[in-house]
């Protein structure tokens, strides 16, 4: 389903609202379905995007949304421990996601880049920081 941030965010929806960070905190989660229907039963019924949502919604059959940002499976990575305890903003590592109407991973998540801004924020940098050495 195409979805645009830019109007969504426009409207006054901030990124938890949709991407919510649930303990233990390690991901920030994409929205169900019914989260988007609590507007869309009465916004854009027409459309047939929303249509196939609201199909998806009655159905509990989950939509299967587009991940454009992932760690590797060797690497921790904490939405708490970034976004909630540091205090760093979406945007640092995901981009301007706000200005887009269709989304592409535009920020790298090497280690280097990785590294490069536990620099900026003199945050620790040892290999266990980020993965598991036992």
């Amino acid at each position: 389903l195409p979805f645009s941030h830019r109007t969504h965010v426009g409207l006054g929806l901030k990124c938890l609202a949709c991407h919510a960070i649930e303990a233990p905190g390690d991901f920030a989660g994409l929205p169900s379905e019914t989260k988007c229907m609590a507007c869309h039963i009465a916004i854009k019924t027409e459309s047939p995007h929303i249509q196939t949502l609201a199909a998806a919604a009655d159905n509990a059959k989950p939509i299967d949304w587009n991940r454009f940002y992932q760690v590797k499976e060797f690497v921790y990575f904490s939405h708490q421990v970034h976004h909630r305890e540091a205090g760093i903003e979406c945007a640092e590592c995901h981009g301007p996601v706000a200005e887009r109407d269709v989304l592409f991973q535009e920020t790298s998540f090497s280690m280097y880049a990785c590294m490069k801004c536990h620099e900026r924020h003199d945050a620790p940098n040892g290999c266990d920081t980020c993965h598991d050495t036992h």
